[in-house]
């Protein structure tokens, strides 16, 4: 059976300009099936129609279109796993998290931790020349249930960019990316702070070390010090996007019940 990761979908290298053309040749719909046909989706979980994903895709034609090249099969990815995303796991995501390795060569990365709770004060810091090469932007607050939706942290990741740190940096949050982020991305760090995760223990100066070779990333400090750390960390409450906290509604109700990034940031 194939692998999850060689499922590509060709919009990139300018070839398709935007998701029209994934749409015109059957879109999702065409995708599921053929992920569903291959034994990679679960196709009895209930869907918001009332019906299961495979009931859904019934009337789905199997196969790919023909004369197509915007979705591709299974056999035929656009790049092998691992060469535009790395799953990674280690001290500092027990779990997992994601780095974005396209159109970068990065064997190793270590450098002090800088830490910041949420964007905009990580973004200002930014702005403020307080970041400088070999740092680790740490962003933190940001998961499912810290920053209720795990926004995208686009802005720090361009400000970055827009001072020459680009791929001098590297940026560690538990929010998300999206395609447009450049520079030495790694999302989705799990467990989140909010759940009291080891990206909410760090602490400015402490070592990061991130090896794609090992798809390891560490945090260089002992065991009995992140213990002490974890012992005197409270949690915190959810908050909006300029940091005033989230009491009740909606979001409220979604911080308390959602999962974390490694497992879908679903509701439980």
């Amino acid at each position: 059976m194939p692998s999850l990761r060689s499922v590509a979908v060709a919009v990139a290298d300018g070839k398709y300009s935007y998701a029209g053309d994934f749409d015109k040749v059957g879109g999702l719909p065409v995708l599921m099936k053929m992920l569903l046909s291959a034994g990679l989706l679960h196709g009895d979980c209930m869907t918001c129609t009332g019906k299961t994903v495979a009931e859904n895709l019934e009337s789905v034609p199997p196969g790919l279109p023909p004369d197509q090249d915007c979705i591709l099969p299974l056999e035929e990815p656009l790049a092998p796993a691992g060469q535009h995303l790395l799953i990674m796991r280690g001290s500092l995501a027990p779990n997992s998290c994601v780095l974005k390795v396209s159109g970068k060569d990065i064997k190793e990365f270590k450098g002090p931790a800088k830490c910041y709770d949420g964007e905009v004060d990580a973004y200002n810091a930014i702005q403020r020349g307080e970041l400088v090469a070999g740092d680790c932007l740490v962003i933190r607050y940001e998961g499912p249930k810290g920053s209720p939706g795990m926004p995208k942290m686009l802005s720090p990741g361009a400000a970055l960019v827009g001072q020459g740190l680009g791929s001098e940096v590297a940026l560690i949050t538990d929010g998300r990316f999206s395609g447009a982020s450049h520079g030495i991305m790694i999302g989705h760090v799990s467990p989140e702070a909010n759940d009291g995760g080891p990206l909410a223990l760090i602490q400015n100066g402490d070592e990061i070390v991130v090896n794609t070779e090992t798809k390891m990333i560490d945090i260089n400090v002992p065991e009995e010090e992140m213990a002490a750390r974890k012992a005197a960390w409270k949690p915190r409450q959810p908050t909006y996007w300029n940091g005033e906290p989230i009491k009740r509604g909606v979001l409220a109700q979604y911080a308390k019940l959602v999962s974390c990034a490694s497992t879908g940031a679903v509701m439980s």
